[in-house]
This record gives C-alpha cells, sequence and structure tokens, in this order.
C-alpha cells in the first residue's frame, strides 16, 4: 500500500470512529489506538500536501451533535486538545512554549483529565441560562433541562443576590460578572455507572462501555426525570468572559469555587517541568482511587494574556497539551468462552478468565466481539491472555503470551448452534457477527422485538419497559408483540396493589393504535429495516399489504433498499408467525396505512427536486416539512450531494453542511421562501 492510499484508508477509518464515539456512543477502540491512527494521518498528510483535504479528520473536532436537540452556536469556540502519551512529547510542549514567549517566565496550571462529555454553562445574573454540549466545536446540542438535573452544577449563584444588593461590600471575592460562561466535564461516578451496568446486564439489556458513554447517553437522553435518575457528576475547569477576575486561569477557577461551583480536583500550579513530571507521575496511582473516571493530565499556561499570545492552530490552542496514561494491562488465564444471543439474535462470544485485579476492579470476563477477532489471536482455552481496559472501558483481550500455552490447551471453536434455542446459526454477507435467524422462537430475539416494537421511534408505549417485558414473558401474557393488546388490567393487577399503574399500561398500548403505519413498518422489527428504510418503505408501498407482497424487485425500487433488505424483508412477510401476527394487529387496530392525508398530493410545485433539510425551524417541525415535500411532489434526501436541487435552511445550519452546499454550489432556501414556493 502506499502512502497515500494509506491517507485515504486512515482518513475513512478515522471518520468511522468518530462517528461511532461521538454519535453511537459505542466506541470499538481504545482513546490510545485512536490517537496513534490520528498521529500517523498527520504525519503522512504533513510528506503529502499535495492530499490536502478540509474534510480529513485532522481538519475538524469530532462531533456528538444530536439532532432532536436545538444547536447553539458557541460564543467562544470548543476546541480539542493536541495529546499525546509521551513524556517527551510534554517537555518539547513546555520548550516551544518558552520560546513562544520569548523567554518570559510563565506558570502552568496542571490539571487532571476527565473522561466524561464536555459542557459549555452560561450564566447571566447570577443564573444558569444555558448548558450547551461541545458538538462540533463551533456548535452544541442544547441540554440547559437536562443540565439543571445535575446537583453539582448551581441555578443560581447565592452571592450574586448579596452583590445586588450592596451586602459584599466587605467581602474578599472578586464580583460575579453579569455574564460569563463556564466549562467543565459532565461525569457518571463508577459507583453509580457499575449500579446502572449491573442492572442492565439483569435487565439483557447491552452494557455501556465505559462511564462516559453512559454520562452523554443519559445527558442526551429526551426525559429529564431519567437525568435525573442517573446521579450524574460535573467538574468545571475553565472560565471565560469579558470581565474576568484575574489574568490567572488557576486564580479564576478558585475563584470560581467561592463563587459555589465544583472545580477540578486536583489543580496544582508549577513553573518548571520537573514539577510537572511530578505531577504526571503522583496521579498515575491516585486517580485509580478518585470516583470518578479520569484518562490523562492537562496542562495549560496559567497566564490568559501568555495564552493570547501564543494563539491556536486550526485545531487546538498552542498554551495547553493533554498528557493521557496508557492503558493498564493485565496477564490471566483464558478458562472458557461461552456465547450469548444478543436482542438483534447476533451471537457475542464472551471470554471466561481467571479473576484478575485491573483499574481498581476485579475482571473475569471480556468480551470476543465476533469469529474474525478470535481467529485473529488464535486463541486456546487454557492460554494466558493480556488484557486491557483502554481508557477505563470495558475489559477487552489484546494479546496471548503463546509461550506459556499448554501442549493439551484446545482451540476455541466458534458456535454453531444458538445457545438459547438451538438453532443453526448464520452469517450474513458483509457482517462479522454470526446471527440465530430463528428470530419468532428464540426468547432472547423474542423479548428484544417486543422492545423494540414499544420503543419511542416505534410505537411508544412508554408505559412499558425491558424488566416489565421481561416480567411478562415469564408469565406467559406476551409470546409476540400481538400479544400486548390482549393484556386487561386485572392480567397486571392480580394482587389488587397495581390497580394505577396497569390502567397507565392498558391505556399505553391502547394509544399505539394511533400511531402511523411508517413508525408500525419500523416497528415490526424486520431485520436490516431502521428508522429510515421504514418510513421509505411505507411511503412507497403504502399500506402494509403492498409491502408483504412486493417482489425483490419491486422492494429494491425504493432508495437506500438493496438486495439484504430486500430478501429480509421477503423473508419476514413469507413467514407464517409473522403473518399471524401482522393478521393479529391488523385486527386489534394498529394502523396498517398510510393516512388518507399522508397519501393526498396537494400540488406539483416541488416535483423532481430533491431536497435537504437543515436547521431549526419556527413555523413547522423538521418532520413537518418532510411530509410537505413529499406532498407537493418533492423528494427528502438525508445528504447533500450534485444531484440535491436546494437546502431547506433554518438557523444554526450545521458549518460542515454550509461548506458543502457552497463547494457544489447548491442553493439554500430560506423557511419563508419555502412556504411561498408551494403557496397555492
Amino acid at each position: 500500500m502506499t502512502e497515500k492510499e494509506r491517507i485515504l484508508q486512515l482518513r475513512k477509518e478515522l471518520h468511522e470512529h468518530n462517528y461511532k464515539y461521538y454519535v453511537l456512543n459505542e466506541p470499538t477502540i481504545s482513546d490510545q489506538d485512536f490517537d496513534f491512527m490520528m498521529h500517523e494521518l498527520q504525519d503522512l498528510e504533513a510528506r503529502h500536501p499535495e492530499m490536502a483535504d478540509p474534510n480529513s479528520p485532522t481538519q475538524r473536532v469530532g462531533s456528538d451533535l444530536n439532532q432532536e436537540f436545538t444547536q447553539v452556536t458557541h460564543r467562544y469556540p470548543m476546541l480539542s486538545l493536541a495529546n499525546t502519551y509521551n513524556e517527551q512529547d510534554v517537555a518539547d510542549w513546555y520548550n516551544s512554549v518558552s520560546k513562544g514567549l520569548g523567554g518570559e517566565p510563565f506558570e502552568v496550571c496542571c490539571e487532571l483529565k476527565y473522561d466524561g462529555l464536555s459542557i459549555s454553562l452560561t450564566y447571566e445574573n447570577g443564573r444558569l441560562v444555558r448548558g450547551v454540549t461541545r458538538g462540533d466545536g463551533v456548535q452544541g446540542d442544547d441540554v440547559t433541562g437536562n443540565v439543571k438535573t445535575i446537583r453539582a452544577i448551581p441555578l443560581v449563584l447565592p452571592g450574586w443576590e448579596q452583590q445586588q444588593q450592596g451586602l459584599d461590600l466587605f467581602s474578599t471575592t472578586p464580583p460575579i460578572p453579569q455574564e460569563f460562561e463556564i466549562r467543565g466535564e459532565i461525569l457518571m461516578p463508577w459507583k453509580v455507572f457499575q449500579r446502572l451496568n449491573a442492572e442492565r446486564e439483569e435487565a439483557g439489556e447491552p452494557l455501556f462501555a465505559n462511564p462516559r458513554n453512559a454520562a452523554s447517553g443519559t445527558l442526551k437522553s429526551q426525559k429529564s426525570e431519567l437525568v435525573a435518575s442517573r446521579q450524574l457528576d460535573a467538574y468545571l475547569y475553565y472560565l471565560l468572559g469579558e470581565n474576568l477576575p484575574c489574568d490567572g486561569h488557576y486564580e479564576n477557577l478558585m475563584t470560581a469555587a467561592q463563587w459555589g461551583f465544583k472545580i477540578s480536583q486536583g489543580m496544582k500550579k508549577v513553573k518548571t517541568l520537573r514539577e510537572i513530571m511530578d505531577f504526571i507521575g503522583y496521579w498515575d496511582a491516585e486517580r485509580k482511587n478518585l470516583p470518578v473516571a479520569t484518562d490523562g493530565i492537562v496542562l495549560k499556561v496559567n497566564s490568559l494574556r501568555q495564552q493570547r499570545q501564543l494563539g491556536f492552530t486550526a485545531k487546538s490552542p498552542r498554551w495547553a497539551i493533554a498528557y493521557k496514561y496508557k492503558a493498564e494491562r493485565v496477564c490471566t488465564r483464558l478458562n472458557e468462552v461461552t456465547f450469548q444471543v444478543g436482542r438483534t439474535g447476533a451471537v457475542t462470544p464472551v471470554a471466561n478468565m481467571e479473576p484478575v485485579q485491573l483499574a481498581g476492579t476485579t475482571v473475569k470476563r471480556a468480551t470476543l466481539n465476533n469469529e474474525d477477532f478470535i481467529r485473529s489471536f488464535d486463541l486456546h482455552i487454557g492460554d494466558y491472555v493480556y488484557v486491557e481496559k483502554g481508557g477505563e472501558i470495558i475489559p477487552k483481550i489484546v494479546g496471548v503470551d503463546a509461550s506459556r500455552r499448554p501442549s493439551e490447551a484446545q482451540p476455541v471453536r466458534f458456535a454453531t448452534l444458538c445457545p438459547e434455542c438451538g438453532t443453526p446459526l448464520v452469517r450474513y454477507e458483509g457482517e462479522a457477527a454470526y446471527y440465530c435467524p430463528n428470530d419468532v422462537g428464540c426468547p432472547p430475539q423474542i423479548k428484544g422485538r417486543i422492545e423494540h416494537f414499544i420503543a419511542r421511534k416505534a410505537m411508544n408505549i412508554d408505559s412499558l419497559g425491558p424488566e416489565t417485558i421481561d416480567d411478562y414473558y415469564r408469565r406467559r401474557l406476551v409470546r409476540n408483540v400481538a400479544d400486548l393488546y390482549r393484556i386487561t388490567v386485572q392480567d397486571i393487577n392480580g394482587d389488587g396493589s397495581r390497580q394505577k399503574s396497569a390502567m397507565k399500561i392498558v391505556q399505553g398500548i391502547a394509544d399505539s393504535r394511533k400511531v402511523p403505519f411508517e413508525r408500525v413498518v419500523f416497528a415490526l422489527g424486520i431485520r436490516f429495516v431502521g428508522e429510515t428504510s421504514a418510513k421509505l418503505l411505507a411511503r412507497h408501498f403504502k399500506n402494509i399489504d403492498a409491502l408483504a407482497s412486493a417482489t425483490s424487485e419491486d422492494l429494491q425500487q425504493v432508495e437506500g433498499v438493496g438486495e439484504v433488505i430486500a430478501n429480509s424483508v421477503i423473508s419476514y412477510f413469507h413467514n407464517p408467525v409473522n403473518q399471524e401476527i401482522v393478521a393479529r394487529l391488523r385486527e386489534y387496530g394498529v394502523q396498517m396505512s398510510l393516512s388518507e392525508q399522508q397519501m393526498q398530493t396537494v400540488g406539483d410545485a416541488l416535483a423532481g427536486k430533491s431536497i435537504v433539510i437543515s436547521g431549526v425551524f419556527a413555523h413547522h417541525s423538521r418532520d413537518e416539512y418532510k411530509a410537505l415535500i413529499e406532498q407537493h411532489g418533492g423528494k427528502n434526501v438525508g445528504s447533500i450531494s450534485g444531484k440535491t436541487s436546494f437546502i431547506l435552511a433554518g438557523e444554526n445550519m450545521g458549518p460542515s453542511k454550509l461548506q458543502k452546499a457552497e463547494k457544489l454550489g447548491i442553493p439554500l432556501m430560506s423557511e419563508d421562501e419555502f412556504l411561498a414556493l408551494i403557496a397555492p
């Protein structure tokens, strides 16, 4: 592979890992592996300037934007920090700062690097007015309502009222500015994380990879009561504004602590490189005793004046650097490999090992991902394996000490039969995982299909949950999704102690009969049919009978539907069990066709046009605009290309989309212009 080909490969892989980490919150590699790939790409791009690309992963901050929240532009961009695992790089940074300041003396503020979700909090007149995630560094998600549930974050600063009443005349604490921003990290404490994962494991739900992902998923929940129940914490580490108390970053944070903020623990102001190294060495061991996850140290030039003098690169400040600790690794014996069936039928191998201490916890199990992963290590039962918690994530095997392999050791063989129902496993083309195809008779899949059916984006029966479904399954109240509609209050309220909740559940199930057809298609849980493809299939075929009788050729006429999805749809509707479920759902009154309003074409003003929607709107929701586009003959598309007719652009349109539109010459249309275009 040439260096230019390697650049293209690295860009593709890093974009994928960015998406998994920031959007899906499901990282598949450690932070250290990601950083090594990023550094390799930076070096290669430096050697090949002719390969410059403004969309390279090296040119932007990873994004965690969630379109279900309103996006807010940051007053001060939230840039990422340059990072390293090498103490020599820290020394080089220290020397470059000295050179950049022309030999002027400087101090460095040493802080712990918390492994959570970055947050920006804006205060006006002593009150919290906005909480925004980092997002892509330029704009982030407004999560103010959820932030307010975190008890470590003050909603009102107690000193503000005293200050306004002149009662602080004799106080030595600098006055609180009328407006300022304070940034920090939202965290899930270890004890909360461990309790939450124990509950999820008992309920058969996928575990959170680490506290950072658990905190991120929690903060972006649409239900603030869920956020409150998760007991998130917050540490704040950076004060911004026009009228800050001091020139010193450390001093400003000490002042913020006096105002009522929970400030980063273990901060220390130093002057020499030796003191920096001592700080790094001390916390390498001591951080394991902290109640929250940390993965390194942050070093900042203390003087704000000197920070301004040093300035920024395109991606990060020159006056700061993050030193990240290497993942802790231990060696232990592999005793057994067992296999678990997930809610989708995917079979995951699990390593069962001799218990060993790792990153402050006892580890005895680790995921093995899939068969290819097992083969890559040539794993044998009895092997001594190296286990890591990279960035404190769920343990994973990273190597084998083949020299210690017993002579009688047998290679690990992947299961050929489902451990739950005994059905022969299959591996679909392009998939790394093996699946149990018995989706109508395998217990974990049956419960998983019911949980999928009741989900918010499907039938939205929010009065039910995984624990309740498991209980109903064990009591034989439900064996498939159609059984939900025959449940009575008496079935639930057998002993008479749950009358109110039973009535709420039955009413929630009854209300789901009004859910639109396109969400019903998604709720059916047809393998490989996601929310978007379900919507496209529903709008194309318009009713369940047309969809059920469609040929592979018919199905592949729908945008985004290929042979794999088409075969899955056909297989679903050819199964007699599914045919009976659909017939019963129809009988119970579930929507099996588009509404008359959805099928009605109002006009053809947008005929032949492909339209992308981006931003936040004042007059209608995004879903309402999508419906209007289709009712006037247009086509909704999710990404910008040369075939895009125009972009319906609301407020806070993403900078990457704007840049791509400008590059391709795609026109933008405002909300008012669009409504005028389709007006009769």
